[in-house]
């Protein structure tokens, strides 16, 4: 019994580790040692000592009491009345199976235990797929001794009196509850041991659909995506700077600094590299059409580590306006959700007109871009036949590290009806499609 509970205890790890909590081996040594002490009997006193020892974060407290509750839901096998078809246990004959009996006795806590080394002999933690559910109940309920039961309940069948009749029928009933019980609780499992490869599925579709596509349900799950894609880019490019100002070997000081000690190398100089957050700034289309692109653009960005890149941000439609004021005032996801209502903002949100965009950027703001500076414009380039003011984009481009503008229409649309990009696209350094996750993060990483 207690090698049993230790495997009910070690599957529930592996379920918390699928869905994204972190366990290491000492926190599992902590939990066994938890369990030692609280054990199963009051299932408040568990989830609270487990929780204190394998969830650390806000995020992974709330993961964890999911999984617990899903994990150990077990509602009791139902006690089904058999004292009317066995006289309280008088007929029951001395050859009829272990799993007979203990559904004849209602016995609930070996039916249980049962059922979990029947889980643990099915390996159900390996658990991937939908279409396996039903192979494994039926794996599960042969390794209680379904056999033995249906061998017992056509024996009692062929009896020919009408106690044995009932009897065969009492466990009938109790088989069918017993498959449905185990059916119940592997469905529970399925849904705790599969959920890292069905959002991997999921995060992959999000990735690779067109944001203008993504319905408001599924904004909770991309951003979650985006701080997954953030969170790997500042770890890349934080171990890059780290490895940067480690620097190379200076032979040539390291010789000069050494010269006093006649020979030994005590005091060894290093090659200096000053690595500069890149200066980006980003000018973004919010009309109607483009709306949901530049949402997870900005929030992609600005989710980035303020030490990994430095970034001013401009709207426009009818007007052009700086909000980098905005990201300093609020968190990111509301002031992504500011920007996209042009709420408390001095910006008309109409016609989109880029020439007086560029316009106002170069009578207020030109100044701000340096050899430095790389640019980024994200829009469609349709300018309701307005004047493009070329002239104005190629003076931020002489002016800046590189100039990239950003399309999320499909390329074959950009040269229909009132779009500009003809004109504007030759004056960029890069002019890139862009309108899923996965076009977003590559471009970011072209960046950093």
């Amino acid at each position: 019994m207690v090698e049993e509970m230790e495997h009910v205890l070690e599957n529930f790890i592996v379920a918390l580790r699928k869905a994204e909590v972190r366990v290491s081996i000492s926190e599992s040594i902590d939990a066994a040692r938890a369990l030692d002490i609280v054990g199963y009997q009051d299932k408040d006193v568990l989830k609270t000592s487990l929780g204190a020892v394998l969830a650390k974060t806000p995020y992974e407290k709330e993961i964890f009491g999911t999984c617990f509750d899903t994990f150990f839901s077990f509602d009791n096998f139902p006690d089904h009345d058999m004292d009317h078809a066995f006289d309280s246990g008088e007929n029951v004959q001395s050859d009829m199976s272990p799993l007979t009996m203990m559904l004849i006795l209602g016995n609930q806590a070996d039916i249980m235990t049962s059922m979990m080394e029947g889980s643990q002999a099915a390996e159900l933690f390996n658990m991937k797929y939908f279409i396996q559910k039903k192979p494994l109940a039926w794996k599960v309920l042969k390794y209680m001794g379904m056999d033995g039961l249906d061998r017992d309940i056509k024996e009692l069948s062929q009896g020919g009196n009408l106690s044995s009749q009932q009897q065969a029928e009492a466990l009938r009933d109790a088989k069918d509850y017993l498959t449905e019980y185990v059916r119940s609780f592997i469905d529970r499992h399925y849904e705790l041991y599969t959920r890292e490869a069905r959002d991997n599925i999921t995060e992959v579709q999000l990735k690779n659909l067109k944001l203008s596509s993504i319905e408001e349900r599924d904004f909770h799950q991309m951003h979650t995506i985006i701080k997954k894609m953030v969170k790997r880019l500042n770890d890349v490019h934080s171990r890059r700077k780290r490895n940067f100002r480690r620097g190379q070997l200076d032979f040539k000081k390291t010789l000069r600094k050494n010269i006093v000690y006649q020979g030994p190398l005590f005091e060894i100089m290093w090659k200096r590299r000053k690595i500069d957050r890149p200066n980006v700034v980003v000018i973004c289309d919010v009309s109607r059409s483009v709306r949901l692109v530049v949402r997870f653009f900005l929030l992609f960005l600005y989710s980035l580590n303020e030490t990994i890149i430095k970034i001013r941000s401009f709207i426009f439609c009818n007007n052009l306006i700086e909000v980098s004021d905005i990201f300093d005032e609020y968190p990111v996801d509301e002031a992504v959700e500011r920007l996209q209502t042009g709420t408390g903002l001095d910006i008309g949100l109409s016609r989109t007109d880029y020439g007086q965009a560029l316009r106002d950027f170069k009578e207020n703001w030109i100044d701000t871009v340096t050899k430095k500076t790389t640019v980024i414009i994200l829009g469609d380039g349709r300018n309701n036949y307005f004047e493009p003011e070329t002239d104005i984009l190629k003076r931020i481009r002489e002016k800046a590290k590189r100039l990239i503008w950003l399309n999320p229409e499909t390329l074959s649309f950009w040269a229909t009806g009132d779009s500009d990009m003809k004109r504007y696209g030759p004056l960029c350094d890069l002019v890139r499609e862009c309108n899923t996750l996965s076009h977003l993060e590559r471009v970011v990483g072209d960046i950093l």
